[in-house]
């Protein structure tokens, strides 16, 4: 197998000495390691789809791997099979930025991309790619697609699945199906390209894409705003949707003992209050047009909150060194945590309405079930996505007998509150090899049987990213 895909990428495409495949094998946190053959990095379409052809001949499972920054564990290659390991697919060489259309605002890009040199090139036209999150120096632009990933703009621009106008994708059998005109109408039958996104590698290798650029954003305000829970919260941000709805670029809220984490772990860390709030809004504005006022917006919602007792206190930047230092706290969060502890991260999203009730009935059954962890929040409450973890140090966790069940039994419990709710256990995240049961468990019946059958269709011999997403077809009886 080994020498067969040298012949197809040649020695800088294979690696398959076991020290440095390690990185490709493991989870960036370091609670998972899987196995394969080998790492192949093809450095072109062509490359990927006689790749693939081999590894359908051979029967072999593939492992589509982007930047690994995830946290669901979906690029960790597990197949189950002792005699068809697979092989891990990182696609890092193809990081060509294809074409910018400045006119059509799009860009054409390699999967392997790295979403800052994305930023860097849409920059350059003066436009910009509008995601934005903690991993933008290594997250690929084939995995964010794949994980349909979020990010702070998402109250703005929508997550991934919005920003994408067409994939170049290769199938199972290793056949190219080429989507990337880019047409802002195009009513030929299905929008194929959605079922690969938010599809974690289980349908095909997403090789190429065609993404949607906005205009960059000239004229911003930012604030630091001090609220007594997110009670308050919810009300303020009617409040700007109100005042200034078409200019709200990120509204972030995060408890105080996430905030603690990173001032403990994380340095250059400012906090431009005398005591860290308990809840923390991070809001920042922003506009194309260099005369809108979005400072004196700014203001008077943030006057008219103070007096209505919906702010405790509020920092408005001075300086873009100031802004920067807000976000550096909100961006800084996952580093943080890897650092302080095993935090069990959940990624429930609720209608924005329902977050404060959700918290509460989270903080409830936690208290009560699990009183050795340390809560934090941090919500991108402009959608309603909560990232509500548990926080346990390393004593304690290693001396569970068995970690990963103790994690699925926390897991099932606040996502059956976000479930009360009538919410989602998996906003950003994915799904991954983590937790394919809770797809199971608690997606509509129907639904699952339907997304089995896509899989089937595309995929029969579940050979794309096997025991991710989905329970293999042998799984049993639901949990």
């Amino acid at each position: 197998m080994i020498d067969r895909l040298l012949e197809i990428v040649g020695p800088k495409g294979v690696i398959s000495d076991a020290t440095e495949m390690l990185p490709f094998l493991t989870d960036w946190r370091g609670r998972k390691q899987g196995h394969a053959i080998c790492v192949v990095l093809p450095a072109s379409t062509e490359e990927v789809a006689a790749v693939i052809r081999l590894a359908h001949a051979e029967g072999q499972p593939v492992f589509a791997s982007g930047g690994n920054t995830g946290l669901c564990y979906g690029a960790v290659p597990e197949s189950g099979a002792p005699a068809k390991p697979g092989i891990v697919l990182s696609l890092r060489r193809m990081n060509r930025i294809r074409a910018i259309d400045r006119a059509a605002n799009l860009a054409i890009v390699d999967a392997g991309v790295v979403l800052g040199d994305l930023h860097k090139a849409a920059d350059h036209i003066d436009r910009q790619f509008p995601l934005h999150l903690g991993s933008e120096g290594s997250a690929q632009i084939g995995g964010l697609i794949s994980t349909n990933a979020g990010g702070t703009a998402v109250v703005r621009y929508g997550p991934m699945r919005d920003l994408v106008a067409g994939l170049e994708v290769v199938l199972a059998d290793g056949r190219v199906l080429n989507d990337l005109a880019a047409l802002r109408k195009d009513n030929t039958g299905y929008m194929l390209r959605q079922l690969f996104i938010g599809a974690e590698g289980t349908l095909g290798v997403i090789t190429g894409a065609a993404l949607h650029l906005h205009p960059k954003q000239n004229n911003s305000v930012h604030a630091w705003v001090d609220v007594p829970s997110p009670t308050e919260a919810v009300e303020l941000l009617s409040r700007f949707r109100d005042a200034a709805g078409p200019y709200i670029e990120a509204f972030e809220l995060v408890s105080a003992s996430q905030i603690e984490l990173v001032v403990r772990h994380v340095d250059r860390v400012r906090i431009p209050f005398a005591n860290i709030p308990n809840w923390s809004l991070m809001v920042e504005l922003s506009s194309a047009d260099s005369s809108t006022g979005l400072r004196e917006m700014l203001e008077k919602i943030l006057e008219a909150g103070l007096e209505e007792g919906l702010i405790t206190d509020a920092m408005v930047p001075a300086s873009q060194q100031q802004a920067d230092d807000i976000w550096h706290v909100r961006h800084s969060v996952s580093e943080a945590n890897k650092k302080e502890g095993i935090g069990v991260v959940h990624d429930i999203a609720v209608r924005t309405s329902n977050v404060p009730d959700f918290i509460k009935a989270a903080d409830k059954v936690s208290a009560e079930s699990y009183p050795q962890a340390v809560t934090q929040v941090v919500c991108h409450l402009g959608d309603g996505n909560v990232h509500y973890i548990l926080m346990f140090q390393h004593d304690f966790w290693s001396q569970r007998p068995d970690m990963d069940a103790f994690a699925l039994q926390i897991e099932r419990t606040i996502h059956d509150v976000g479930a009360r709710f009538e919410g989602t256990f998996s906003a950003e995240h994915g799904v991954g090899r983590k937790l394919p049961e809770e797809l199971e468990r608690l997606c509509d019946p129907l639904r699952y049987e339907l997304m089995q059958q896509v899989k089937q269709l595309f995929d029969p011999q579940n050979r794309m990213n096997p025991g991710v997403l989905l329970s293999p077809p042998d799984h049993g009886a639901k949990p």
